[in-house]
């Protein structure tokens, strides 16, 4: 099976990105199935039930969000009727949505997507490994699921890692997102889970983490209040993560960084072209 796994959204620039591209990649590649990081889609803060039909149609077969889920707060309502957003597992009991959902792809593969939020320099949800268990352990790779796709929302490198090893035979794929920067450490685990520590994101990389530079940078000078931070307006790059999986295990055989826009040097599985 081919998976693809873009990284977090980012305002227009990173929504043209999607829109632009994914679907002559879905085409290309001959992808199976498709998650995206949307939780920094409307202006770099939440989404919209418009924009998250906006990367559906565009190819995706699932939305992840993090931390800003709920910043929009007409996703309140629109969540509990879209199934194929998710949201992390580990928020409250109550709280509207779903942390996992089941994609059937159009071979009718049974792809397992969960998303959860770590706890280290972020809001102290419930314990994110818990609640990923949970949801793997209710639909476990081989028997209920032919892929599993873990998306790890989360600030720590180490908390990442400790998820891939965690995971690690039991998951297709465990993908950190949230800190918008691509990592150089995508591979496939000794269990057969392919891992990489953060995605980057979909947005304008001339910016500060897809927003305009000049209130971020201000901010550090001075440390006082001031404007409110608008995402960047400049051309998107597209950041994620291929991978190829076994049909017979539902591990990954093949891993490759995805990068196709300006200001990062671009890369793709050309295996697959």
């Amino acid at each position: 099976m081919r998976l693809l796994f873009l990284g977090d959204v980012v305002g227009r620039p990173g929504r043209l990105a999607v829109s632009e591209r994914l679907p002559s990649l879905r085409e290309r590649w001959r992808l199976d199935c498709v998650v995206i990081n949307g939780e920094n889609a409307a202006g770099g803060f939440g989404i919209t039930e418009s924009i998250c039909d906006e990367l559906i149609n565009a190819g995706a077969d699932a939305v992840t969000l993090g931390n800003h889920s709920f910043d929009q707060r007409e996703a309140l309502v629109f969540i509990a009727r879209q199934p194929r957003l998710v949201r992390p597992a580990n928020y409250p009991p109550g709280t509207p949505g779903r942390g996992a959902t089941v994609v059937e792809t159009q071979s009718g593969a049974r792809v397992l997507v969960v998303n959860v939020m770590g706890r280290i320099f972020l809001d102290p949800l419930d314990d994110p490994f818990a609640a990923a268990e949970r949801e793997v352990s209710a639909c476990p790779l081989r028997d209920a699921a032919d892929a599993v796709i873990v998306d790890v929302h989360a600030e720590a490198t180490s908390e990442k890692e400790a998820f891939g090893w965690f995971l690690d035979g039991r998951a297709s794929l465990v993908v950190g997102t949230h800190t918008h920067v691509p990592t150089a450490d995508h591979r496939i685990l000794p269990g057969g889970t392919a891992y990489m520590s953060d995605v980057g994101m979909c947005g304008d990389y001339d910016s500060v983490l897809g927003m305009q530079k000049d209130e971020p940078v201000r901010r550090f000078l001075q440390k006082t209040p001031g404007s409110r931070l608008e995402a960047a307006t400049g051309e998107g790059t597209l950041c994620g993560l291929a991978v190829e999986t076994d049909d017979a295990t539902g591990l990954a055989r093949r891993v490759s960084p995805v990068r196709l826009g300006p200001h990062l040097e671009e890369t793709w599985p050309q295996h697959w072209d």
